[in-house]
């Protein structure tokens, strides 16, 4: 990136930072059961409301409780249960038409990311229907109240539940963006384990590591509050310790209910910070390939912190001695690596891969112009990179070509073959 390029992204960097004080930023009410959020909107005199879902979530049965109480309360419930992975404005447009149609009054956003995103959006088209979602992309495009939300999360990973971010794919040119308003902040967020419990392991691995991903690239930026810098180390200091718990055992209660804490935490981190280049090129990923946002930021993150080399050396260092990976004495470089290479252990003992096999060299150009069109100026990263700079990114976790895989076919036995040939079942974390 050039030297006037560098200086416009700062100053617009610095600008939002200064205003941080002032912006609207709010956290929604926390809620520890979902059997509470009939009483809630009984509360607020609301006897119709619409459930955003997907099949998968609604199949396992973890909506039934919820549809059954708010039966007993005497409370409508129209269910949409469409939302696909990486939701669409498709999903969006099909859902606010039944929430009109069935006279909701408010909506509750039931899943992963996808369905939270999905219930976001509806409301925003529902308080804005002279604007299509295409043109609420970016900053503040909504300004406007939208109908109750509550969110409730059944996996630990994406953070929605506390954001004021979305993120919505159009099918048709294949690009996935964000929408940041600070109106799509949910009103009540219900961090209830109980609908976590026997998560997939791989679900549960990649929504781990989304969390952290948020919370480490909020972290090393360089938009930080002493109430971020408190929340991302809350969450990585979580994830360090229940992980690999919850990974190993997925009916561990207290692990479960810790993760869900951790996201929480990484969530209103990068609310306020913002997150980098590993969200953007994640983004473009979904949006071009359908892959799994989780699982991308899980295989991408790594590359970036060695990338950012010591530009981000001194708080990587600073977070692995607050959550006692490293003694205390501990010199930033050598934190640094520790924690880098413990993203990777815990990357392989999860079985998540080291490359991104769906990538396509032909497509990395206009990937790259995405990743940094949405990262550049907003993103306040370590380093600075432009679309040129991405591309080389993008090929670093880009699985071997056929030709490097057949030269590699003799040295097989030596391990030189990329893991991301290992085939990995993902079950999105944005729709469980």
């Amino acid at each position: 990136m050039d030297s006037l390029q560098k200086i416009y992204c700062r100053a617009f960097q610095g600008a939002f930072r200064a205003a941080l004080p002032i912006l609207p930023y709010r956290e929604p009410e926390i809620l520890r059961r979902v059997k509470d959020i009939p009483k809630v909107l009984l509360r607020k005199h609301i006897d119709a409301v619409l459930l955003v879902t997907d099949q998968g979530v609604r199949g396992l049965g973890l909506t039934k409780r919820l549809e059954k109480g708010l039966k007993e309360a005497g409370i409508r419930c129209a269910v949409y249960d469409r939302v696909v992975a990486n939701p669409t404005i498709t999903n969006i447009e099909e859902a606010r038409a039944l929430y009109l149609k069935s006279g909701a009054k408010a909506i509750i956003a039931f899943g992963g990311g996808s369905a939270m995103d999905c219930a976001k959006v509806t409301g925003a088209r529902i308080v804005k229907p002279k604007k299509p979602v295409h043109k609420m992309k970016g900053l503040l495009r909504i300004c406007k109240k939208l109908p109750l939300l509550i969110a409730v999360p059944t996996t630990a990973g994406t953070g929605s539940e506390t954001t004021l971010a979305a993120v919505i794919t159009d099918s048709g040119t294949k690009h996935k963006y964000p929408i940041n308003d600070f109106s799509l902040i949910p009103r009540y967020a219900v961090l209830d384990y109980h609908v976590t419990l026997g998560l997939p392991k791989n679900i549960t691995a990649t929504t781990g590591m989304d969390a952290l991903t948020h919370a480490v690239e909020a972290y090393i930026g360089r938009s930080t509050t002493r109430e971020t810098r408190f929340m991302a180390e809350q969450a990585t200091r979580l994830i360090y310790e229940n992980l690999k718990k919850a990974y190993d055992d997925g009916q561990n209660k207290k692990a479960r209910e810790n993760m869900l804490q951790a996201a929480y935490c990484a969530g209103i981190a990068f609310s306020r910070s913002y997150v980098g280049y590993v969200h953007a090129i994640a983004h473009s990923l979904g949006g071009q390939y359908g892959v799994p946002h989780g699982l991308a930021n899980a295989v991408i993150l790594p590359y970036f912190l060695e990338e950012y080399g010591p530009a981000c050396y001194g708080k990587l260092a600073k977070l692995a001695r607050c959550i006692g990976m490293v003694p205390k004495h501990t010199n930033d470089r050598r934190a640094a690596a520790t924690f880098i290479q413990w993203v990777k252990d815990m990357n392989r003992y999860m079985e998540i891969p080291e490359t991104i096999q769906e990538i396509r060299k032909e497509d990395i150009p206009a990937m790259a112009k995405h990743a940094a069109a949405e990262g550049n100026p907003l993103y306040p990263v370590p380093v600075l990179m432009d679309a040129e700079e991405l591309e080389i990114m993008y090929e670093k976790i880009m699985e071997k070509s056929e030709v490097e895989a057949d030269a590699g076919k003799d040295s097989e036995a030596e391990g030189v073959l990329s893991r991301g040939k290992t085939h990995y079942i993902v079950l999105s974390e944005r729709s469980a």
